[in-house]
């Protein structure tokens, strides 16, 4: 058989799960419609202020001024200087949260008796702000940075326990008998079962996660520490410093979109409904 003739059923089949063009542009006007309503509704608030006597010093907040400074901070390299710490210490944060909450959730989904056990006080300090910790964290840690890597995994690590125990809970007891009566142990069920069912839910545990340490990130930088998008931000209002301010805001906010959408890749690809 020709090559031509054998890329043909490829090409036909490519062709079927691809939309159409016009459904693809059509997809991609309705994802930007919502943050062209957004910039839309921040440029009137620009505007407003601007041109209010009372208001006008905070001029800076306006779209323009701000992605001005964005951009200069992205040159200049202020933004990475900035960045580069918060980011550290989301990772050490999370990288914690995760190593404990993930063992935590398989016993919470497999064994009744330990979920039972830690119901009430799991919930307990679920519900205390991970914020509430913070005079707790200067006392207990010898620097600033260790406080505020314990305050974002006070933070994350409840959404990875819980997701964590869902995925686990969901699971058929009979592929846990079948895998025993091919003679797996413990580890390869562990492998072959418990991690490629419950890979979505884990994952999704981690976007939670994410979200929340990334919410508390700012005010956890307000602590002593001189770095950080958090000083970033209170060092500018100190200043007064607007349209840096803005900018920050802004940064924080596109580095907290990349970071989520890594994950919802991730998760994509471990779907089961995920189609090659």
């Amino acid at each position: 058989m020709s090559s031509a003739a054998m890329s043909s059923p490829i090409r036909r089949r490519t062709a079927r799960r691809l939309p159409p063009l016009g459904a693809r542009v059509a997809g991609v006007l309705v994802d930007v419609s919502g943050l062209v309503v957004l910039l839309g509704l921040w440029a009137v608030g620009g505007w407003l202020i601007a041109r209010n006597p009372a208001t006008a010093a905070f001029a800076g907040f306006a779209p323009a001024p701000a992605l001005q400074r964005l951009y200069e901070m992205l040159v200049d390299g202020s933004a990475l200087a900035a960045a580069g710490p918060s980011l550290g210490r989301i990772g050490g944060g999370l990288a914690i949260a995760f190593a404990l909450g993930a063992p935590i959730g398989v016993l919470v989904g497999r064994s009744a008796l330990f979920r039972k056990a830690t119901h009430l006080p799991f919930q307990l300090l679920r519900m205390v702000s991970p914020l509430a910790w913070m005079p707790i964290a200067i006392l207990a840690f010898p620097t600033w940075n260790a406080a505020i890597i314990f305050l974002i995994f006070a933070a994350s690590i409840w959404p990875i326990i819980f997701s964590t125990a869902h995925g686990l809970r969901k699971l058929d007891p009979d592929w846990f008998r079948l895998a025993h009566n091919l003679g797996a142990g413990r580890l390869q069920i562990l492998a072959a079962v418990v991690l490629p069912a419950a890979a979505q839910d884990v994952l999704s545990g981690l976007r939670l996660a994410l979200g929340v340490a990334w919410i508390v990130l700012v005010p956890a930088e307000y602590l002593g520490v001189t770095s950080g998008l958090g000083y970033a931000v209170n060092d500018a209002r100190d200043t007064l410093d607007y349209d840096r301010l803005a900018a920050t805001v802004v940064l924080i906010g596109l580095i907290g979109l990349f970071l989520d959408a890594l994950i919802v890749t991730a998760i994509e690809h471990v779907s089961w409904t995920h189609q090659d």
